[in-house]
């Protein structure tokens, strides 16, 4: 791990709940300081109304990346990419995890909690985490994303 640990933002719907609790306590236990912007229990919710938070949050600085998850990862990634600013990425391998940062600068981590177990979505966080920008080429692709 980094000594320098990203401040996180994390957020989920029902479906998204009991994973995102898992994740909440690993980042805790690994020294993350991060922010639950909720839902806080199984009972049927909005996506909306916990991702727009979280990249908000992201967006205007106060945390370094955001952690969403819901059913299919789809709702989330939606909601957040509408903030100025916010590069959310769907993923379901560590692989997809790194990429979206080495190559896209993401800021936020959608997680598809209904296709995917604890154990490779902390391994798709830390590897999200834990990889930086490339930069170079791939600056000028990023730079074209914004809004």
């Amino acid at each position: 791990m980094n000594d320098v640990k990203p401040t996180v933002a994390l957020g989920a719907d029902h479906a998204g709940y009991a994973l995102k609790e898992v994740l909440r306590k690993k980042l805790e236990q690994y020294g993350y300081h991060l922010r639950d912007f909720g839902t806080n229990n199984g009972d049927s919710v909005d996506y909306p109304d916990f991702a727009r938070p979280v990249a908000v949050a992201v967006e205007k600085g106060e945390f370094d990346l955001g952690l969403l998850i819901c059913g299919s990862a789809n709702g989330v990634a939606m909601t957040a990419n509408k903030r100025p600013g916010i590069r959310a990425a769907i993923c379901w391998t560590e692989e997809l995890g790194a990429l979206a940062r080495e190559h896209n600068n993401a800021n936020v981590l959608c997680l598809p909690a209904r296709f995917i177990d604890e154990t490779l979505a902390e391994k798709i966080l830390i590897k999200f985490l834990t990889t930086s920008f490339e930069g170079g080429r791939h600056q000028r692709r990023v730079d074209k994303i914004a809004c």
